[in-house]
């Protein structure tokens, strides 16, 4: 039986945000004060490629901070597949630890698609 699933992400897992960013070749996440334009923020920065100030999660509330100035300072594009790639590995950490296997497809349109397989049949 197939489940179509939207999910709106909250940042609460560091080894999924770790994944991520491995994936997207993206520095090591380090906890630590940012300081952003007007503000600071403590949590786990990423350094997103070529944005003035990085985008800080805290886990604890699974909020984001940043600023990037409208797109001025950073382009979002690069946050919305931080976004997507933590919520696919999150998915596939929770599915893998309830014992199901994940198939991952990405498709044409830059979505991506999964298939849990429950009793870690794919």
């Amino acid at each position: 039986m197939s489940h179509i699933v939207q999910i709106q992400t909250e940042i609460r897992d560091p080894v999924a945000v770790q994944s991520a960013c491995n994936r997207l070749g993206f520095p090591t996440p380090t906890h630590r004060k940012v300081e952003l334009y007007n503000a600071s923020a403590t949590g786990l920065a990423v350094e997103l490629p070529d944005w003035r100030y990085p985008v800080v999660c805290q886990v604890e509330t699974g909020q984001i901070h940043y600023d990037n100035y409208e797109g001025r300072w950073g382009e979002q594009s690069h946050l919305n597949k931080l976004m997507q790639l933590y919520a696919v590995e999150k998915a596939k950490i929770e599915a893998r630890r309830r014992g199901h296997s994940v198939n991952e497809q990405r498709l044409d349109d830059g979505s991506v698609k999964l298939t849990v397989s429950v009793g870690g049949e794919a």
